[in-house]
């Protein structure tokens, strides 16, 4: 679970010193409110919007679930609470929940291109997440049914061209290997020699970078011409699109990771309303 302080600096971010406008227009009142779905798709971001509107005097009511498929119109969280509160949290909450939103559906619609041609292949994210917002972008992707890859630097090896500039191929991994026998070691390569090198050379998981499908079906034939296929897990990056996924879903790779789920989002598209005439004077 996010720690509530880490969902506050956001409303601090966009209230750093109150909302004046609803402070001075808004009389002390206690009102009734709609959140809709105004687009349709997988819906994420209501769990951390409810905690939101609660921290602030606010009751919730989900009328939806983080992970479920919403039709526009769909009533997403029922509020009922102090005006004020309701109108300071309102856009983080919406923008919250439309991005968690919009990376979900893109990511369902990944899983599903690539279950269609190959069940048992994973779609991935990347860490290109807006910084300060990563542990959001990748929940929202697990709620699309994505795999959210590894968090942090700290999280695992993932030995990539910049350290190959600096380390030889086969070095890196003996040296990644020699330093813990329990943590994961995978490695970026671009060409098939590479992919058998680091394979042979004890990577666990071997990820196959900018590569076209053509030359990653080259690659998972070379590997298991040499018996190295089975024992580690193969996963394909760079530049993968909507129009690329079932190509490379059908070469025989474990997981096809996308920047794209994080790094490019189309925002959800989410409204709060307030519902007229069930407004009344909030007593001290």
């Amino acid at each position: 679970m996010i720690p509530i302080e880490d969902l506050l600096r956001f409303i601090r971010e966009d209230a750093p010193w109150g909302d004046v406008t609803s402070e001075t227009v808004v009389p002390d009142v206690t009102c009734r409110a709609v959140v809709r779905a105004k687009s349709q798709g997988i819906v994420a971001g209501l769990s951390e919007a409810r905690r939101l509107f609660e921290h602030f005097g606010v009751t919730v009511r989900e009328r939806s679930a983080d992970g479920r498929a919403v039709a526009p119109g769909t009533v997403l969280l029922d509020l009922d609470g102090p005006a004020r509160a309701i109108l300071l949290v309102e856009r983080t909450a919406l923008n919250i929940i439309g991005r968690m939103s919009g990376i979900a559906t893109r990511t369902r619609e990944a899983v599903e291109a690539v279950r269609a041609v190959s069940p048992d292949v994973r779609v991935a994210a990347t860490r290109k997440t807006a910084p300060g917002l990563r542990v959001l972008d990748k929940k929202a992707v697990i709620l699309g049914g994505g795999d959210p890859h590894r968090y942090t630097l700290s999280d695992m090896v993932l030995i990539k061209d910049n350290h190959l500039a600096l380390t030889p191929l086969a070095e890196a991994i003996r040296r990644a290997k020699k330093e813990s026998l329990y943590r994961v070691v995978e490695v970026e390569v671009e060409t098939v020699e590479d992919a058998v090198t680091a394979a042979g050379a004890g990577a666990d998981i071997v990820l196959l970078d900018n590569m076209t499908p053509d030359t990653v079906r080259e690659a998972v034939r070379a590997l298991a011409g040499r018996g190295l296929r089975d024992r580690l897990t193969l996963e394909v990056s760079g530049g993968v699109g909507e129009d690329t996924l079932a190509g490379y879903a059908a070469t025989g790779v474990d997981v096809i990771s996308m920047g794209a789920l994080t790094h490019t989002v189309r925002n959800f598209d989410v409204s709060l309303d307030i519902l007229k005439g069930i407004c009344t004077v909030r007593i001290p």
